[in-house]
Formats: structure tokens, sequence, C-alpha cells
């Protein structure tokens, strides 16, 4: 078995213009301040990397994981969500994701595509500079909207969507085995790679590729009702990237999964401070280091009631005591008597050799 890394903690939502959220040294030296080991970054944050250098410098790379380990932390992953977002954008979204993308590019669909893709093609390239081997994405969606069979859905819709989304990510997968690079798939509402089955629907149309992999957030899980324990025995071959975020699910006489159109603050399911909901965070550390998961437990904070920074904080130190250190010899030992070949065969009554 081999034991974790972290605690780490995403950027995403903590970067700012206000310091000490505006720069890379600063938010590196307050990410190790909170007790974290580790960061992961999204490359899209112009405030904390420059994709294009670290996708074409090394120098450059050098110096910025210099600087992160003169503040105390190591670089985990790189993030695409974002970009990996506009790889396939279905156009009932077309307005609410425009943002993502580059100003140039706004309001034209087929120019905002080639974008995402060249931005997760240099973002692969940055983290083979930087010696990472994993990098985060969002698949995007084409059959999203369709997600409930109402109105039915025609015949071969839902492949038809599949069979393109595969297309669209096939090179991109190839790319990373180029750069000795999992792409590792978040497997999330709002996308067409939201569950263990439409990830197998995927992971088939690119030919089990070995580069495919899911990035694990439990919380994701406990929103739609899935057993998320039973996951990780199903997919821990496929499991290359761990996010530590809680959540809760409270379904009442008027609303359940669906949520009822309300708020964050108002939803009878909803993301929580970890520690502060129901996922089973014993449960599921035992369950990765038994299955000798030895990437690093990343905390993504995303709470509607508990204020960011001491989110951040409880988050450190409770990866920390959840991390296990995985034992170097069984703990019976005590009572091994010793065996070889021949005194196996005599206890089980086997005459001969």
């Amino acid at each position: 078995m081999k034991t974790m890394q972290g605690p780490g903690l995403f950027l995403a939502q903590f970067a700012a213009d206000e310091a000490p959220f505006d720069s890379w040294d600063a938010i590196t030296k307050w990410a190790a301040d909170c007790g974290y080991e580790g960061v992961q970054v999204p490359s899209w944050d112009a405030r904390l990397i420059d994709l294009d250098k670290a996708a074409t410098s090394k120098d450059y790379c050098d110096e910025f994981l210099g600087r992160a380990r003169a503040n105390g932390v190591e670089l985990t992953e790189l993030s695409t969500h974002l970009q990996g977002q506009l790889v396939a954008v279905h156009p009932a979204y077309d307005a609410g994701f425009d943002g993502f993308a580059a100003p140039e590019v706004r309001g034209d669909p087929k120019r905002r595509q080639a974008w995402a893709v060249s931005q997760v093609e240099k973002a692969l390239d940055a983290s083979c500079n930087l010696g990472l081997t994993a990098q985060a994405t969002f698949s995007g969606a084409l059959a999203w909207p369709y997600l409930y069979p109402w109105p039915q859905r025609p015949a071969g819709l839902v492949e038809a969507a599949f069979d393109e989304l595969a297309k669209r990510w096939r090179p991109l997968l190839d790319k990373a085995d180029e750069c000795g690079v999992d792409l590792c798939y978040e497997i999330h509402p709002g996308e067409d790679l939201h569950d263990g089955a439409t990830f197998e629907m995927f992971l088939a149309r690119v030919d089990d590729h070995a580069r495919c992999k899911m990035l694990y957030d439990p919380s994701h899980y406990v929103l739609q009702h899935l057993d998320y324990l039973a996951n990780i025995d199903i997919y821990h071959e496929r499991i290359g990237m761990f996010h530590v975020k809680d959540a809760e699910l409270n379904p009442t006489g008027r609303q359940g999964v669906y949520g009822g159109f309300q708020s964050w603050v108002d939803r009878a399911g909803r993301f929580r401070s970890v520690g502060d909901g129901q996922v089973d965070f014993k449960s599921i550390f035992a369950k990765l280091a038994a299955h000798d998961f030895d990437g690093w437990a990343v905390v993504e904070w995303e709470c509607c009631i508990k204020h960011p920074e001491d989110g951040a904080r409880e988050g450190a130190a409770f990866v920390r005591d959840h991390i296990i250190r995985v034992t170097e010899r069984a703990f019976d030992d005590f009572a091994d008597g010793g065996t070889d070949a021949a005194a196996n065969r005599r206890m089980l009554g086997i005459e001969g050799g």
C-alpha cells in the first residue's frame, strides 16, 4: 500500500485582486501558513500563472516551482476546468459559459472551442515542463440538457453526443500521453461525465485510453444520492485525482435532488465546508489507501455558509488528520511461526513433495 500526499488546496476559490490572494508569491505563503503542503493551480488565472510562458519556458517553470518551494508548498497539479468546459458546449449554455473564454473569442462558438483546445494543450505542455503527472479538467457537455428523458429522447441522440465528445477529446488524450500526463475528468453535474455510467460511455469511445482518468469528488455523488464508497471500489484503477469536498443532502416534502430552483443556502443538497457535511471521509481515506492511491488529497473549498479562510485552515488540519500512513508490515507478524513449501504441504495433509 501507499500513503497519499497532502494536504493540498485548490486555489481557484481563493485567487482574488486583494492580498494575499493576488500573486503566486503571496498566495503560496498564505497556503503554507494555513498548513498546506501543496496547491492545485487554476491555469486560467493570470494572477497566479502565465500559461503561455509555462508551456514554452522551462526556466519560467523552474522559477515558478522554486518560489512555491521557498514558501513551503509543492505544486500538486494544474487545472483546466474552465477551458475543458468549453471543449464542448451545448448552444443552450453559450451565453452562460462565454465568459470563461478570452474576450477575443467570445460570441463565436467555433473560435471559442478552438481556443479552449489550445488552452488544454498549453496546460499539458506546462504540466510536462513542471514535472507533473496529472491535470484536472471538465469534459464539457453536449447531452446534459437532455438529462431527464422528457420529452422522450430520440433514438441515437445520446450516442451521437458521446461520439462527438470523444472525437473532440481523443487528440487531447493522445497529447497528454506524449506529455506523460493523465487527464483527470472531474465527475460533476453540468458535464456529460457526471457519474460512473457516463464515464464508462466516454471511456469506451476513447478506446479505454490509458490517460483517461477520474477526478474523484464525493460531494457531487452525495448530491445525486450515488454510493461514493462503492464508486471507489469500481473505479479505483481510474481515479487519478482526489478533491476533498463536503456536502449534505437533506430532502424535504418540498424538494430533493433537483433543488427546486432555490439558492445554495436553501437547497436540499448543498456544498459544505470540509467536515461540516455528510461525507464519510474516514471510509474514503481508508478505501483509497487500501487501493494504493498515492496522489494528493486536495481540499476544494465551497460553502454557502462558512467564511472561506476559516474553511481553508480547518480543511488543512482535517486532511492531515485523515491521511493514513500505511503500514509497512502485517499487524500479526508477531505470530509468524515461519514456514516453507514442505511445511505447507504437511499442514494440508498432502503427502510427498
